[in-house]
């Protein structure tokens, strides 16, 4: 049980992966491991073969995911994404941090749903413009440069959680 989650499931240890073969490599495990195939086997062979089963489940759920296998990546390429001591963010992606907490708390006091979709709709595309980099970054082989992109991905999910409890906050 040694081997990377890319080497579990014979897939290349890169950003872009062919989902199909994910997929199919998964049931095809899951299916030499489901504990229908232990019913008589010994207490032993049913413990390794859930291990087996746990290990897949946690492999295919972080490489079906783009931001973990990002983190994935960067991981296993010895690069530590230190998200609890580094939180030093380029200046510019500071500024815009600013204007949307601003945006958001503008958007909350006068309970303006059209400014939370607008405020939802640029955080989702920035989101999405820094994924796509951060996987050219991973598949170029730039671990620190990928590191600073998937940081940046975890503000910008807390970020957007705001927003959705922003919606919620309207709803009630």
């Amino acid at each position: 049980m040694k081997q990377n989650h890319f080497e579990l499931f014979q897939l290349p240890a890169q950003f872009t992966v062919d989902q199909d073969a994910l997929d199919a490599a998964y049931r095809e495990i899951q299916g030499r491991v489901h504990p229908d195939r232990f019913v008589g086997a010994t207490d032993a062979e049913k413990r390794v073969a859930m291990q087996w089963a746990t290990r897949a489940n946690e492999a295919y759920a972080t490489l079906r995911n783009p931001q973990k296998r990002a983190q994935y990546l960067c991981e296993i390429n010895g690069v530590d994404l230190q998200v609890e001591s580094n939180t030093a963010m380029p200046a510019a992606f500071l500024m815009q941090q600013m204007e949307w907490r601003e945006a958001l708390d503008d958007a909350r006091a006068s309970n303006d749903a059209s400014a939370l979709d607008e405020l939802d709709a640029q955080v989702r595309r920035e989101r999405k413009g820094m994924l796509e980099q951060v996987g050219r970054q991973l598949d170029a082989g730039d671990y620190p440069a990928a590191a600073q992109g998937v940081r940046s991905m975890m503000f910008l999910d807390k970020f957007g959680d705001e927003v959705q409890y922003a919606f919620e906050a309207l709803d009630s």
